[in-house]
């Protein structure tokens, strides 16, 4: 084995190495190695024979193995007498064990016996458990069943009177909105007591009255809409969502109220033919029109906690509307091959859309208006990609076109009565500062593509940028001229100089959009701002929580403090944020932002604890006025309790100082922002003011 050869001393003599000594064993042999599970008898043989002769090898191997034999032999005789006295000791074991296996034996068939009684009553009562849910599944379904009889009888009853009574429209449909309650009632029974034969044969009575119900309906809605009552009308749309038939409600407003409107004005103004595809005088008529017919109906659906939200007349009945009537009467207001009317008629639209989302009373309300589908399909029709196509082929050809010429054009060569600013004296540089100009016209550029407008306007400073220095190294190289640099053959130093002027011009335009730089950053911090400050409406909770009187007293950090600055942990390590910003812009945002939360945090405290005070001092005034009047003497009280405005500013301590440790892990001091100092000397105790320790 190798462990035998890795365990060899040092070298010494053959006499000493292999003499024989009976008192002990070799060194290189080691018995315990035979006790090893991994032991391989080949291996250890093989280890030995580059050293050991097999005669002393064997000799060795015998002599131990008689004294394992004398071992064994010993051990043996150790324990014989023992082994010969357990035979005579033990007497009559075979009677003994009879009788304790008789008992035993006993205690099994009882223990079985049992066994079989408690499965019989387990089977016995799960059958009964069955029986009885079957039972009461019967007596459900029939309950049910003879709960649809009446409730069906009952609204053919409803029907009837009010069919045969002449009364007015609000009791009509007050009546209605009952019998609606009853259909819904009814719905749910149906559905607990499908494929009977008894509800079968009431499926043709229900559905004879759910038919004569809609037309009731639908004819009462109709006579509220067109005399505009209130309480009809919301009568009527209660019913309708009760029923769930809310489709039914915004179709009939669509075709009794909006279509006929729509219709009117698109169609005539299409068959005037005064006004072509223009949809300006359109929309101004819709929106007179929706102020003055539909402003009730919104209101109406928009109630709060009426139920009606569910109603999206806005989307499905209106802006439906005005899309089937342009997409029938105009869809060429839809193609961007003519970009001016266009773009006049896109903008327009967005302007109709967003006067639309003035009616929704929510952020929650536009959200969803801007969800449905009919709204995104009003979107899409506006093929905002191909305009810009088209104006990039105008604006870039355009320049191109220029750039392309044989030779320098001079303004007072070419035309001495045509404006261009003072530093520009080449007709390519006016053409790429037209260009540009040309970029961001307000009837050129598009919001939603603004960035492939920046782009362009990047482009086209790189075609000029280009330009010039292709003229340039073309010239110094003598190569082959590309088309538009044979100018720089012949060019002067004069020539040279101007091009460069030109190429001055631009790069003083693009300084120019550095000076929006710092409104941008103003807006980045404002809306994240906005989204970190909605955590602090928590303070409110806070102050009403500490001014009660069994409030223990605080021991660790609001909740809220944690999201304060999620929004920009979220921004700041944003793939967009990483990718564009540089290093000095983060830390200006971050120092920006995390000032102005932190002053929203130190106004929003400080007034909620000047409240407080203010409120405490009341009730003590109270309280001890309420301690004169009864004949207590006020000096002999005294409250040993914390008040409840010491118990908010702990509060707000142990938050500011998680706030603090916030900051701090973003890679700013808290101490170097005044907010936070200000902060710190309104909520800490008066032996840490004067130190900031997070």
């Amino acid at each position: 084995m190798s462990d035998s050869v890795a365990t060899l001393p040092s070298p010494r003599s053959a006499a000493d190495v292999f003499c024989d000594d009976d008192s002990r064993p070799p060194q290189w042999f080691n018995p315990s190695l035979f006790l090893s599970q991994v032991f391989d008898s080949d291996s250890f043989i093989s280890d030995l024979r580059t050293f050991l002769p097999f005669d002393t090898l064997r000799s060795e191997l015998r002599s131990h193995l008689s004294s394992l034999n004398v071992d064994l032999v010993d051990r043996i005789n150790r324990d014989y007498a023992d082994f010969v006295n357990l035979s005579t000791k033990l007497v009559d074991i075979d009677a003994t064990a009879v009788r304790m296996r008789a008992p035993l034996l006993e205690l099994r068939e009882e223990i079985n016996e049992f066994r079989g009684s408690v499965d019989a009553a387990r089977v016995a009562r799960a059958s009964g458990l069955n029986q009885r849910y079957d039972a009461d599944a019967a007596r459900e379904v029939l309950e049910s069943s003879l709960e649809a009889f009446r409730v069906v009888s009952k609204v053919e009853k409803l029907i009837q009177e009010l069919q045969d009574g002449a009364t007015m429209r609000e009791t009509q449909s007050m009546h209605l909105e009952r019998i609606a309650s009853e259909l819904n009632r009814l719905k749910f029974l149906m559905a607990h007591a499908q494929n009977l034969p008894f509800i079968e044969n009431l499926e043709k009575r229900i559905q004879s009255a759910s038919v004569l119900f809609d037309a009731s309906l639908r004819r009462c809605f109709i006579d509220g809409l067109n005399n505009s009552d209130t309480s009809v009308i919301y009568n009527c749309l209660r019913a309708y969502a009760t029923t769930d038939n809310i489709n039914n409600a915004e179709e009939i407003f669509c075709t009794t109220i909006v279509a006929p409107f729509i219709h009117k004005v698109i169609a005539h103004e299409a068959y005037d033919g005064t006004l072509g595809d223009e949809l300006e005088n359109d929309y101004r008529q819709i929106k007179h029109f929706v102020a003055k017919d539909c402003k009730m109906l919104l209101e109406i659906s928009s109630t709060d906690k009426s139920g009606l939200h569910v109603f999206n007349f806005l989307a499905n009945s209106i802006l439906k509307e005005v899309l089937s009537a342009i997409q029938k009467v105009k869809p060429g207001v839809f193609s961007p091959g003519r970009p001016t009317e266009f773009l006049k008629n896109y903008k327009e639209s967005l302007d109709f859309l967003a006067y639309l989302e003035g009616y929704c009373p929510s952020r929650s309300a536009v959200t969803k208006f801007r969800a449905v589908a009919i709204y995104i399909e009003f979107t899409k029709q506006w093929n905002v990609g191909v305009y810009f196509s088209l104006r990039f082929q105008e604006i870039a050809g355009g320049l191109d076109s220029a750039l392309t010429s044989a030779s320098l054009v001079f303004i007072q060569d070419s035309d001495s009565d045509k404006w261009s600013p003072p530093s520009l004296m080449l007709e390519q540089s006016v053409s790429l500062l037209e260009s540009l100009r040309s970029c961001w016209k307000e009837d050129v550029l598009v919001f939603s593509a603004a960035d492939k407008f920046l782009r362009l306007a990047l482009q086209l400073l790189s075609r000029y940028c280009n330009w010039v220095s292709s003229a340039v190294n073309a010239r110094k190289s003598n190569a082959s001229l590309a088309p538009g640099c044979e100018w720089a053959v012949s060019a002067t130093a004069e020539d040279l100089y101007i091009s460069g002027c030109g190429e001055k011009s631009m790069l003083q335009g693009v300084e120019s959009l550095e000076n929006v730089l710092p409104l941008v950053k103003k807006t980045i911090i404002e809306v994240i701002v906005d989204k970190s400050v909605e955590e602090l409406s928590q303070l409110k909770g806070i102050a009403a929580t500490c001014m009660m009187s069994n409030k223990p007293l605080p021991i660790r950090h609001s909740p809220y403090v944690v999201g304060l600055l999620r929004p920009l942990k979220a921004f700041l390590e944003g793939d967009k944020a990483r990718l564009y910003l540089t290093h000095e812009t983060m830390e200006e945002l971050l120092l920006g932002t995390i000032t102005e939360i932190t002053w929203r945090y130190y106004e929003l405290a400080n007034g909620r604890l000047s409240d407080a005070r203010k409120t405490e001092t009341y009730l003590q005034k109270s309280r001890q006025n309420a301690q004169k009047r009864a004949g207590a003497t006020a000096s002999g009280v005294t409250d040993h309790n914390v008040s409840g405005t010491e118990k908010m500013c702990m509060q707000l301590f142990l938050d500011l100082q998680e706030y603090g440790r916030n900051i701090s892990a973003l890679g700013l001091n808290p101490a170097d922002i005044e907010p936070y100092c200000s902060l710190w000397q309104c909520v800490a105790p008066p032996d840490r003011q004067n130190t900031i320790s997070v």
